[in-house]
């Protein structure tokens, strides 16, 4: 076995014996394992192919097939599903109707008359850089070690040198057709290379086996990785040395948890966005060095990187220890800042946009970078935030590798627009599944490890929100994040224990929903516990337990959210799931009953408080949700039974019986209701009721 220092080798002979003859198989693992390894290239970028002898459908004859990642998949997670299949002679035949540089787009509809599999993945503008070659295994890589010598200003004569002329070099140009006859035309200049460096781009590397190419490319990058490796802080300090020194690890996140919600309040000036933040070494390094100021406005030089992180990032000119708990003086310093961003990016909009440009996009910045602390990021959900922070890390190791052996280049603002606005990019954009009605927004539900609030925090996922999972119960808490992860990924949601009670649990809580996303806008007051006594009965102790859980919980909850809602200034919901007991007098309920109805109040006073922040604040009142709910815990459901004359399993009966629609009330009941208050039909309402009861007249608010 092959040994390498700077990649993974995950070739395995046995599996890749039991793949032996189907060439689309090992294509698939070969792809599998190369995107494993991130130093190999990055989410969703690159591109794999094998070309096999397929029976003609139609002629019963032979014919050449290129197997391809189709667009807009991942090498590491690609499934024959995510492939796109040709006719090859067809493919290479759309030479003769090409008309030239100004005519690309139209190229690519024509790629669909060449599709040999019908149930292929629509093709991939890099089809024909595979197509024009003639090897049977191909790999477009963007490895961080090899862009920062496409990258580097002597890049050329740099890939010359350290190949010893094995590996060509095309100048950079727009992915297309056009490009595909250049890798040709290379090739044929250059006939033996193993290779070809994609100026500012990539990496292409082939071989006659799915094996020799997977190993060519490995080797490839090795080479390219052990190059840059010799050369850091040869010529110069990297980066120019360090201006800054990082704070400590618990005093970077404590003022990146405070920062988060105000830039994303900023940041989603034009639609809520998720965000991720990341103190990754490589990221201070940059972040804190002499050089930041020269290399962040150039911009990132691969075309997969500016994409996701925009044309370039915001600096914040912030002391790594500033006050941030003043929030009004920290965003009169944080405004200019914006301002100046959505200006440039306006600018460079304007300067570079052609008659048929697509409309100016969200004009915030993607990337923001707070020397001494971190990197954070700012998308249209957690994947996509999440990517864009490593996406511009793998910017930071390109910048860094190319300024060791040379001097980064990157893209001129032209070719940088023309492929942001692309009209073929736009397309893909309007082919996206439209945004789902809590996308974008972040929520949190107490008590969400099972019962009502499990069932509220799942509902919140299923419409597009990100869930900060809670409870008390540990246990309880893993297995249902488990559930979330398997059901929505594992970018959906991230769990902390959380105490109603104790305003520090509270805290932390609200702190790991700043770091994991950036803030929150959706807060369900759920944690909740029942004791049914006489009043006789009832002791002290049990009183201070259920108005410390219902009520105090409800306001500390409340009080700490308030807090980041109005740092973030882009309004947000707060739901308190209370009781129809809040209405209703019954027996052996003095202590519940009554906590319930200070519930209700608070609620009320909150929505009078907190509307002019544009927070609304509204009620979920439950009746006999009897389903996983801790309610019926502890004893309640005996004296509830004991107080209506019948025996606990008679209890979902009678609850539905008394109700007006004959209905059992279910946790996604509540739910549901909880998603019409806050799914956008009733942005307008604050102050309100929902009953969620079956119909109990007598809880008729009134």
């Amino acid at each position: 076995m092959k040994t390498y220092k700077h990649v993974n080798y995950l070739w395995d002979d046995e599996k890749a014996q039991a793949l032996s003859g189907d060439e689309v198989a090992l294509l698939l693992y070969r792809s599998n394992i190369l995107g494993a390894d991130l130093r190999i290239t990055n989410y969703g970028g690159g591109n794999t192919s094998c070309k096999v002898s397929e029976k003609d459908p139609l002629t019963g004859e032979e014919v050449e097939v290129m197997w391809i990642k189709g667009s807009g998949g991942d090498i590491g997670t690609l499934k024959k599903s995510g492939l796109a299949a040709l006719y090859l002679q067809r493919l290479r035949n759309l030479e003769n109707v090409y008309r030239g540089l100004d005519h690309e787009d139209e190229m690519v509809e024509l790629f669909n008359h060449c599709i040999y599999d019908l149930a292929s993945k629509a093709p991939s503008i890099d089809t024909p850089l595979h197509g024009f070659l003639p090897f049977k295994h191909i790999d477009h890589l963007h490895p961080d070690a090899a862009i920062a010598i496409a990258a580097a200003k002597d890049g050329k004569t740099i890939t010359q040198e350290l190949f010893n002329g094995t590996i060509g070099w095309v100048d950079w140009q727009r992915p297309g057709f056009d490009l595909g006859l250049q890798l040709r035309a290379c090739l044929e200049e250059n006939p033996g290379i193993r290779g070809i460096m994609l100026g500012s781009h990539g990496l292409f590397t082939w071989g006659d086996t799915a094996y020799e190419c997977y190993v060519n490319s490995l080797d490839v990058i090795e080479a390219c990785a052990e190059y840059l490796e010799q050369n850091y802080g040869k010529k110069a300090p990297v980066f120019g040395g360090q201006k800054v020194i990082s704070l400590g690890k618990e005093e970077r996140t404590a003022q990146a948890a405070k920062l988060a919600p105000v830039l994303r309040g900023f940041c989603s000036s034009e639609r809520h966005m998720i965000g991720h933040f990341t103190d990754d070494e490589r990221v201070l390094e940059f972040i804190n060095s002499n050089d930041l100021g020269r290399l962040a406005p150039l911009g990132t030089s691969c075309p997969d990187h500016f994409l996701r992180t925009k044309i370039q990032p915001l600096v914040l000119n912030l002391d790594k220890s500033e006050d941030l708990d003043n929030i009004e003086v920290l965003k009169a310093k944080l405004t200019p800042l914006f301002e100046d961003y959505r200006d440039m990016y306006a600018q460079y909009y304007e300067n570079c946009k052609h008659e048929n440009s697509p409309a100016v996009r969200d004009k915030n910045p993607v990337i923001v970078l707070y020397p001494g602390v971190g990197m954070f990021a700012f998308a249209k959900d957690k994947q996509t935030a999440r990517v864009a922070a490593e996406f511009y890390t793998n910017a930071i190791n390109v910048m860094k590798g190319a300024e060791a052996v040379s001097e980064y280049t990157a893209l001129p603002r032209q070719e940088a627009f023309d492929i942001e606005y692309w009209l073929l990019e736009e397309a893909k954009l309007q082919r996206m599944p439209k945004p789902k009605a809590l996308s974008g927004k972040i929520a949190l539900v107490t008590g969400s490890g099972g019962g009502i609030g499990k069932a509220i925090a799942k509902k919140m996922a299923q419409e597009g929100a990100v869930i900060i999972l809670n409870d008390i119960n540990t246990q309880r808490l893993e297995s249902s994040k488990d559930e979330f992860i398997t059901d929505f990924g594992k970018d959906s949601v991230i769990t902390t224990i959380l105490d109603v009670t104790n305003a520090e649990s509270i805290k932390e809580a609200l702190k790991e929903a700043a770091l994991a996303f950036g803030g929150i806008d959706i807060i369900v007051n759920n944690a909740g516990l029942s004791i049914s006594k006489t009043i006789e009965d009832h002791t002290e102790k049990d009183w201070d337990l259920l108005y410390n859980v219902l009520v105090k919980g409800q306001f500390l909850v409340t009080q700490g959210a308030t807090s980041v809602l109005k740092a973030q200034e882009i309004g947000g919901d707060i739901i308190n799931i209370v009781s129809k007991n809040a209405l209703v007098s019954g027996p052996n309920n003095t202590g519940y009953g009554s906590a319930k109805g200070a519930q209700l109040h608070l609620s009320r006073l909150c929505a009078a408080e907190l509307g002019p922040a544009g927070v609304r604040v509204n009620v979920v009142n439950p009746d006999a949700v009897i389903s996983d709910s801790n309610i019926w815990a502890g004893g309640w459901a005996e004296g509830r039974a004991k107080a209506y004359g019948i025996t606990v399993a008679e209890l979902p009966a009678y609850y539905a019986k008394r109700t007006l629609l004959n209905q059992v009330i279910l946790p996604e009941d509540i739910a549901n209701a909880c998603f019409a208050f806050v799914g956008g039909l009733l942005s307008k309402s604050t102050g309100n009721v929902l009953n969620v009861d079956g119909g109990v007249a007598m809880a008729f608010v009134r």
